[in-house]
């Protein structure tokens, strides 16, 4: 796959760290890296509109991502000149926490995919490949897997890759004072001494020991499955740039938010906070030469990004608005790209809360106003995800049914859920207790107490109000009546600040994730997990969720069926309601050379070999 793919792929692996989805506005790799790798962060594209219309969102042609190219029809070699100029769709700022051990959203983490790549390389089935400037070397009979570095790779500093930067990445995550979102997922939790010294207990990591500056081996409890499909944690840490600060230090550090380095083909010369990056050839790049000398990535609003493209201001759009793709289809000088997105959107419940001393969700739906399975499963019957499929996105998104993504295409089945059906969704608020006591046309709870329900969504893109206004129309026209938390769409940072620390305002919520390249859910929803945002947990699924990832799952067909299981029982226990399923289409100018949205590894179009044709 591309380099640019691959990092989209990382960079949605990266939040739950496992799966750790990226923050809606699209990227260009969806790649949510980290492994905690595999990744996943949520998306803010969904939004809300309370105007009650849905006026011309969509409409028409329906499209199948299937349809269109991967790679653009321009390839051959670079000259190495000029600049490559993209545009980051977003209708806000990226944070700026660019060091993969650190940054939380996807945004940075597109950002960082331009500079700093993965040491681990992976194929078109996620599986880690020895492409990358890391290679390792499984042991089942010690359950050890040896890591080495190859020879000729620095940092844009100029400083050798060494086995220690590699090492540092899991000596920093799993610091005691270590305040980021990764390291719970079983690349990190299977090497032994992980837990004590996480916990304080030990000054290093028993587990990890280093042989020489290119070699280190690894022993792990078990060399369970999730391992090589994301579970090896992707990125290096530059030791020697942070030296002397403390980890509790680092992620707010110039070295982290002012002048990053990476091992990527492009260097970082300048960032204005929030908004571009500017970047230049990294002569000494491993790999052979970049194939352009600049490359600027520069946020654009949504409500812009097709203008820059047509004007030819920019050269590739990422995270290019799907919905926006019907009506500037005949931009003329453009190559259209699609893929299917490692990405779902979803609605979630509130069920309970993160208990940060014990590193754990507190599952309590007695005390939580959306606790009644019959409310969640009702509501769901209530909403039509085939029709906003069409509607909002032409094609491009279609209904979701199991968490198990065709992403993942070997391993996604088709699971039942309740079909859109309102006269069944009033059927079981009736059953429920849930009526209308007062006569307002709104159900009040089954105890006779008023039932408002606080529904958070995002802003950004045209589709956002309108989307968000359907579903609320959607639940009122069975009674129930859910508004906007704080009676408006949130921004993206606001957004998630108020998802992560539990508001009481928010009793559902609209995100995305974006999964890694392993199949394991247990990085979003499993008790442990700090991207669990639901809070839900049960011993059914905890059973499921650890099995997934056992030294039994190492046979592929046992890990299917424990999945598909695992699928089953959220249909039962609804924590959420997976929605939509996604494609991505990026627009890409013809003078671009080699870009490629393909996920099959390719030599010939990974990042550094994308250039521009009229280079002078």
């Amino acid at each position: 796959m591309t380099k640019i793919s691959w990092s989209r792929f990382l960079f949605l692996m990266t939040l739950a760290l496992v799966l750790a989805l990226a923050a809606c506005g699209g990227d260009s790799s969806e790649e949510d890296t980290s492994s905690d790798d595999a990744s996943s962060e949520e998306s803010g594209e969904e939004s809300s509109d309370e105007s009650g219309e849905e006026g011309d969102t969509a409409g028409g042609e329906i499209y199948n991502y299937e349809d269109f190219p991967k790679t653009v029809s321009n390839t051959g070699d670079p000259s190495g000149e000029g600049t490559l100029n993209i545009g980051y769709s977003s209708d806000t700022p990226f944070e700026g926490t660019l060091n993969w051990a650190f940054y939380q959203g996807a945004p940075d983490a597109d950002m960082m995919a331009h500079f700093d790549e993965a040491v681990l390389a992976m194929d078109e089935d996620f599986q880690y490949t020895n492409e990358g400037a890391v290679q390792f070397e499984l042991n089942e009979d010690d359950n050890t897997v040896t890591f080495t570095v190859r020879d000729g790779v620095n940092w844009h500093d100029g400083e050798p890759l060494t086995i220690q930067d590699y090492v540092s990445s899991y000596e920093i995550i799993g610091h005691p004072d270590y305040d980021g979102v990764r390291g719970s997922t079983d690349g990190f939790t299977l090497i032994e001494g992980y837990e004590e010294y996480r916990s304080g207990e030990a000054d290093s990591i028993s587990g990890i020991e280093i042989v020489d500056d290119k070699t280190a081996v690894f022993t792990y409890t078990e060399l369970a499955p999730s391992l090589t499909a994301g579970g090896f944690w992707s990125y290096a840490f530059p030791t020697h740039y942070y030296e002397g600060l403390e980890v509790s230090e680092m992620g707010a550090a110039p070295q982290t938010r002012e002048n990053p380095i990476g091992i990527g083909p492009y260097k970082v010369d300048s960032i204005v906070a929030g908004e571009s990056i500017s970047m230049s050839k990294f002569e000494d790049y491993w790999r052979g030469e970049p194939g352009v000398s600049e490359v600027t990535v520069r946020v654009i609003a949504p409500s812009s990004i097709a203008s820059a493209v047509e004007s030819g201001e920019i050269d590739i759009a990422e995270s290019f608005p799907t919905d926006q793709y019907p009506d500037v289809s005949d931009i003329d000088g453009v190559e259209w790209l699609a893929n299917i997105d490692g990405a779902y959107t979803y609605i979630g419940f509130k069920l309970g809360s993160w208990n940060a001393d014990e590193g754990k969700v507190e599952y309590k739906p007695e005390e939580m106003k959306m606790g009644d399975v019959e409310l969640r499963r009702a509501m769901w019957h209530a909403v039509d995800n085939d029709a906003i499929g069409e509607r909002f996105y032409n094609g491009l998104r279609w209904k979701a049914t199991s968490l198990v993504t065709p992403y993942h295409a070997n391993w996604h089945e088709e699971v039942e859920v309740p079909a859109y059906d309102p006269e069944e969704a009033n059927a079981i608020l009736d059953e429920a207790g849930y009526e209308d006591t007062d006569g307002d046309g709104m159900r009040e709870t089954p105890d006779g107490e008023p039932l408002e329900i606080n529904f958070a969504s995002m802003s950004g893109g045209d589709t956002a109000e309108p989307l968000a206004n359907y579903y609320i129309q959607s639940w009122r026209d069975v009674g129930l009546n859910v508004q906007l938390t704080n009676g408006r769409l949130i921004e993206f940072n606001t957004f998630y600040d108020m998802v992560e620390n539990d508001d009481p305002e928010i009793d559902i919520y609209q995100g995305a994730w974006g999964v890694g390249s392993d199949v394991d859910p247990s990085g979003l929803y499993g008790p442990t997990a700090p991207f669990n945002y639901t809070r839900y947990e049960s011993d059914e699924s905890t059973e499921l969720l650890t099995a997934g990832n056992s030294q039994e799952a190492l046979e592929v067909d046992y890990r299917k069926d424990v999945y598909n299981q695992w699928a089953e029982l959220m249909v039962q226990d609804i924590p959420v309601i997976p929605t939509l399923y996604r494609a991505f289409v990026t627009p890409v100018n013809e003078r671009v050379i080699n870009y490629s949205e393909d996920y099959q590894w390719n030599e010939d179009t990974l990042w550094y070999r994308v250039g521009v044709e009229d280079a002078e």
